[in-house]
């Protein structure tokens, strides 16, 4: 059973930083792109950042020089660095990797930014 999970949400004042982290778990020999996305309160979910298993990166352009994706592939773990956050950074963060051809996702994690 491949498990995706993620962790590091929680509140924090506007400008502050929290780091994510998203750990796949199970029968995993090979792991493609991994991603982070996140759904504002009525708003579609949008993609935030993306990483290939060769380390290229994009982003949002709402969160250039901002946030940070990185991953540990041999810790099948992809992390998000969020930096001079803003309120409108407040969402439901969700991580997906692309494993052995299936797509998986995580359950989510709130970030909630106050101003």
């Amino acid at each position: 059973q491949v498990q995706v999970v993620e962790s590091g949400g929680g509140v924090v004042q506007a400008g502050g930083s929290l780091r994510l982290s998203c750990a796949a778990s199970g029968s995993i020999f090979s792991i493609n792109a991994m991603a982070w996305y996140r759904r504002a309160p009525g708003k579609q979910r949008e993609l935030v950042a993306a990483i290939t298993s060769g380390g290229s990166t994009n982003y949002a352009d709402s969160v250039k020089g901002r946030f940070t994706i990185s991953r540990d592939n041999a810790k099948n773990t992809v992390y998000l660095q969020m930096d001079s956050l803003k309120p409108e950074d407040t969402a439901v963060y969700y991580c997906n990797a692309l494993i052995q051809g299936s797509l998986r996702w995580g359950q989510g994690t709130q970030v909630t930014v106050s101003s």
